[in-house]
């Protein structure tokens, strides 16, 4: 039997699968106290004596250092900047994660929030409760030139999800050449295109092409950033990244907090120079932050793989890997 800690929060709130699948094969699991994201210290605290650790997005550094007990790390998400990969390896610590479970909750909040942003649907919402009634115009996801900035599980679907709506163009950008998925996805573009044709709709193909950052950049009316935080791309978007986007441009990001100077994004959109932006991801969280005060900005809280069958779905996966570690099984999904 294995003593588990359960770190990321929240836990089996609308399903009991996962907490159900640890206690039936005999661990021994004690959840988040706290009702929040814990604290790296608090991280520690409560897990340094447990021998597996399911994690969300919480610092880990700090339990890995201190912990001569922990075995294994089973990450509930996809990324691993909170993971210390190199330190688990010294340490003989294995990680594993869940990557594919998460990417159909969160491919839909970015298109969700792509309509809200270019609608100004909760601008509307809160100007009807303060006794308004304005009628905001917006632009529609048809005709615009959308970029995509890291073309992997998620990117793919958000490509995927906006191929109905008709875009003009949709921008690929990406380290690695993404042009042999660019061309499936381009033909069912066009196939979508002849089937609406057919039906005397007088609607133009889109183009899908991938492009350096520059001119993604520069050419998107609304970006969405779908790339793990690195070296690379921590405070990718500061202001002389920022300053390059079109100033009647929308930016979105549901990967992961600090890949956007959130200070250098108030600055930009306070002088005018971007129309508006929606993260769902924070350099700290829960977000405390002055990008409160505009109102062509939308807030969520880290809730991009929040829905009931994904979470399910990740939480699931997590504990199964726990199991298979401690009845000798390889991991389905093993990082190290």
């Amino acid at each position: 039997m294995a003593k588990v800690f359960v770190s990321t929060f929240p836990f089996c709130r609308s399903d009991q699968k996962a907490l159900e699948h640890l206690i039936s094969h005999g661990h021994q699991v004690v959840i988040n106290p706290m009702g929040r994201k814990m604290k790296p210290i608090e991280v520690l605290e409560n897990a340094k004596d447990f021998d597996a650790l399911i994690a969300g997005t919480e610092d880990l550094t700090p339990l890995v250092e201190g912990s001569s007990r922990l075995k294994l790390i089973s990450r509930v998400g996809v990324g691993l900047d909170s993971v210390p990969l190199e330190l688990c390896s010294k340490n003989s610590v294995s990680v594993a994660y869940t990557p594919d479970a998460v990417s159909p909750a969160v491919s839909e909040l970015a298109v969700g929030l792509m309509i809200n942003l270019m609608r100004q649907v909760s601008y509307a919402d809160r100007e009807i409760r303060s006794g308004g009634w304005t009628r905001p115009y917006g632009n529609r996801l048809g005709g615009s030139r959308i970029g995509i900035l890291g073309f992997g599980r998620i990117g793919k679907r958000v490509a995927s999800h906006l191929l109905g709506f008709l875009p003009k163009e949709i921008l690929v950008c990406d380290l690695i050449d993404q042009s042999s998925e660019i061309k499936k996805l381009q033909d069912s573009a066009n196939e979508f295109y002849k089937m609406n044709m057919e039906l005397g709709k007088n609607w133009s193909p889109v183009s899908i092409k991938q492009v350096d950052l520059r001119d993604l950049v520069k050419n998107s009316d609304i970006l969405t950033i779908h790339v793990p935080l690195s070296d690379k791309t921590k405070n990718l978007f500061d202001m002389s990244l920022l300053e390059k986007m079109q100033s009647s441009a929308f930016l979105i990001n549901t990967a992961r907090g600090g890949i956007v100077n959130e200070a250098d994004l108030y600055n930009v959109i306070r002088s005018k120079k971007l129309a508006g932006a929606a993260l769902d991801v924070f350099d700290e969280e829960p977000y405390h932050g002055n990008l409160k005060e505009l109102e062509n900005v939308i807030l969520t809280q880290h809730m991009g793989s929040c829905s009931d069958d994904c979470r399910a779905d990740m939480e699931r996966e997590a504990a199964e890997e726990v199991v298979r570690f401690f009845n000798g099984e390889p991991l389905k999904s093993k990082v190290i």
